[in-house]
């Protein structure tokens, strides 16, 4: 009997060992640890590579702890009954979920928490080697375990959510701060995650706005314009806008006047220019960015599904998605937004979508509309008439300026609560 109280025992220590070591690689700072590999710490590395393989690892525990558990608390039932007889099966269970609980379960996982990269370090070669040795069981199990999921309808799969995690981490970070102003730090992590999905329709110069040149004007207007732009690159068509022949540097132009060799031909103009590049309109930030560095660019022409000019993209507008607006001295300075005393903001109806959404934090969809105008217009299917008011996604909306079909300025009001498309 006294060989069968110690061996519980240290099967209950073995549940202690399993319990800790769970929650200390879970717990364990994933920052410290690849520090510590780095630093040459093997068993930091050995952390590291339990964690890649977590399925496995939680198994190899789970495994572990159970048979442990159970093994103990059958010795245990073994010696009450016969101390006590049939009563020792009451005995036995109260005894041990108490023991468990307290000393394999609670005690061993609060000391895990308080020093978890510690004892992570600490338990990380043992563990390993008890995944090795309990690999093919716990192989099987999670076969078993896949099968069944499948079995009924279960889509979720072995990996998580990585971008939704990531979210979630930033804006918990942001909830959590109680000093200084993170909202930049915030925006830029954001702007990160979102290349993959933003296309570069929805941050292009349209080309309503882009400063261009006619191959065919005066020589001398030519000049005047690119030395009066604030910009350094300009398309130049061909009499018609669709026909973009090339993209005027400004710097060229320069050289070229510099060197006494001005241009007085549309074939000097076209000679002094780059080929242009077009890019479909629905290539991804993340994609085009890759590009831009990859040809050594900056510059792209965005043509829709026909061919058609559409509008201008360089690498400065998808940087600025990342770090917000990037101002130099040859910016010219265009008043958007305007915050009112009363709470409400007057935009132009040319201000983008994610623009609203990254400096007042909401939630208008973009998938439909790049500008606030075109939600408007998306939401209401219509053109509305000045003074015409809509709520929708949360905010009033109503028309202020409208000029011709195009709306020019939309006062915004957030409301309480959400109707859709209700006409005022």
């Amino acid at each position: 009997m006294t060989i069968t109280i110690v061996v519980i025992f240290i099967l209950l220590m073995l549940s202690a060992f399993f319990s800790g070591s769970e929650t200390a690689l879970t717990a364990a700072s994933k920052p410290v640890m690849h520090h510590k590999e780095q630093d040459g710490d093997p068993r930091a590395g050995i952390v590291n590579r339990l964690r890649q393989y977590q399925e496995r690892l939680i198994g190899a525990i789970l495994l572990g702890n159970n048979l442990v558990n159970i093994l103990a608390s059958a010795l245990a039932t073994s010696v009450m009954i016969e101390l006590f007889g049939e009563r020792g099966v009451v005995y036995a269970t109260a005894a041990m979920t108490a023991l468990v609980l307290i000393f394999s379960e609670i005690l061993p996982k609060t000391y895990a928490l308080q020093h978890a990269d510690s004892m992570a370090l600490r338990v990380a070669r043992p563990m390993s080697i008890l995944v090795v040795v309990f690999a093919p069981v716990t192989q099987t199990i999670q076969v078993i375990v896949r099968a069944t999921l499948r079995l009924f309808g279960s889509g979720e799969g072995p990996g998580t959510d990585r971008e939704r995690e990531l979210r979630g981490a930033i804006e918990l970070h942001a909830d959590d701060v109680v000093v200084g102003d993170h909202h930049a730090e915030r925006t830029m992590l954001h702007g990160v995650l979102d290349l993959e999905d933003v296309g570069v329709w929805e941050i292009m110069v349209h080309r309503r706005k882009v400063q261009m040149i006619d191959i065919t004007r005066p020589m001398e207007e030519i000049l005047d314009t690119v030395l009066a732009s604030p910009h350094t690159r300009i398309p130049i068509y061909d009499k018609d806008p669709d026909n973009i022949v090339g993209v005027l540097h400004a710097r060229e132009a320069l050289k070229a006047i510099v060197r006494g060799a001005k241009p007085k031909t549309a074939e000097d103009v076209r000679a002094l220019s780059s080929e242009p590049w077009f890019i479909p309109d629905s290539t991804t930030l993340a994609d085009q960015l890759k590009a831009f560095k990859e040809r050594h660019e900056h510059f792209a022409i965005v043509v829709d599904e026909y061919g058609a000019f559409e509008g201008v993209v360089s690498l400065e507008d998808i940087l600025e998605e990342i770090v917000g607006d990037i101002a130099d001295e040859t910016d010219v300075e265009v008043v958007g937004v305007q915050p009112q005393t009363d709470g409400s903001v007057i935009v132009r109806g040319d201000v983008t979508i994610r623009d609203l959404n990254r400096r007042f934090g909401w939630r208008l969809p973009d998938e439909e509309a790049a500008t606030v105008a075109g939600l408007l217009l998306y939401e209401t299917r219509r053109i509305p008439d000045v003074g015409q008011q809509f709520r929708f996604h949360g905010l009033e909306f109503e028309v202020l300026r409208r000029i011709r079909n195009q709306i020019t300025r939309i006062k915004l009001r957030e409301v309480r609560e959400v109707a859709t498309d209700e006409l005022n």
